[in-house]
């Protein structure tokens, strides 16, 4: 029995993407043969994959065949005709109305595809959230076999030191708020900023907030985002685009808080990156993100960016506090690690495989 991966596409440092890498290299060392199967894929990555055309010379019906399940194209078509055996790991769809005021066309995909998951029930021998959040949407459709596979995750590569210009251009001692992810409505950067703009000029005005996330495509939130900022006239506001790797290691590197306010997160990785990284988060309890957290962190119960201020402020004065934070956030990770989810998603391929 082999065990392949099926998506849409595969790009270079893409949360989905990793995981699809770390499956990968996880099936491999347990003797399946394993390959990944997509429609388009990042230059870099090319040598990670295979065009989703070939698989029919691959297929047997003994295989079991993992789609990441995304936005309909011809990669879901030919996952249904395949003779073998289907898993399918649902990572969640933003609902479309996050963006009906700024992106029409995000608008109608997301639309479409919230409807598409519909498609696979009763196609799958097994149905997957990375959630139980995303594990209950499934079941609410009709998928009778579901579970729940955690993001797959290797720590490990978060031990380096990060890209030495960014740290350089960041070298002024300042106390540091993070948040990670595309800039995009559901994830609520405007929140972050009011708080932030509470805790500079109340609490510390020797604080910057660093914003790390690609905003290509989003022009009109991004415009209203940075509008925003220009009303509350707080500096040290920095919005970064899209980073490579080593910047994005070296901005957690740089980071004394890591701040949530998204309203719709299907997971959480970012929350998990941070955890390892001994950074105390603060997030606001929406979608998945309390279950990711499981029992670490700060867990906010409903925005206040003036009380988000002053519990940071806490943190900062209490360094016990602080210290206690990041031992929960240690122990919350043990589900996460990479041992513990390569069983989970092994016991998981004999349930499809009906073994």
């Amino acid at each position: 029995m082999d065990v392949h991966q099926f998506a849409t596409s595969l790009t270079y440092g893409d949360a989905i993407s990793d995981e699809m890498l770390e499956i990968q290299s996880v099936l491999r060392e347990h003797g399946f043969g394993s390959e990944i199967f997509v429609r388009q894929f990042d230059p870099r990555s090319a040598a990670a994959v295979r065009d989703y055309r070939e698989y029919p010379r691959w297929s047997k019906p003994e295989n079991v065949v993992i789609f990441h399940f995304s936005i309909g194209s011809p990669v879901s078509k030919m996952f249904l005709r395949i003779p073998d055996r289907k898993m399918m790991i649902y990572h969640n769809i933003t609902p479309a109305g996050f963006f009906l005021d700024s992106h029409r066309i995000l608008t109608r995909e997301c639309y479409k595809g919230r409807l598409e998951i519909n498609m696979f029930v009763d196609k799958v021998d097994l149905a997957l959230g990375d959630s139980d959040f995303n594990r209950r949407e499934l079941a609410s459709v009709g998928y009778k076999k579901t579970g729940v596979l955690p993001i797959l995750m290797n720590f490990r590569k978060f031990d380096g030191p990060g890209d030495p210009v960014v740290r350089g251009l960041y070298e002024t001692k300042k106390t540091t708020i993070l948040y990670v992810g595309r800039v995009i409505p559901n994830k609520k950067f405007e929140d972050v900023v009011k708080a932030f703009a509470f805790y500079k000029k109340h609490f510390n005005p020797e604080a910057r907030l660093i914003l790390a996330g690609d905003y290509r495509g989003q022009d009109r939130y991004l415009a209203g985002l940075q509008d925003l900022i220009a009303k509350l006239r707080i500096a040290d506001v920095h919005l970064t685009g899209h980073v490579e790797f080593p910047e994005l290691l070296a901005y957690y590197r740089l980071a004394d808080y890591y701040l949530s306010m998204s309203e719709h997160e299907g997971f959480g990785v970012p929350l998990l990156e941070a955890f390892h990284l001994g950074i105390p988060v603060v997030a606001f309890a929406a979608g998945a993100v309390e279950e990711t957290m499981n029992g670490g962190g700060v867990v906010l119960r409903r925005k206040d960016p003036l009380r988000t201020a002053g519990l940071i402020d806490e943190i900062e004065r209490r360094p016990e506090l602080r210290r206690k934070i990041v031992e929960g956030q240690k122990k919350a990770l043990k589900p996460y690690l990479r041992e513990n989810v390569s069983r989970v998603l092994l016991a998981q391929i004999a349930e499809a495989a009906g073994r």
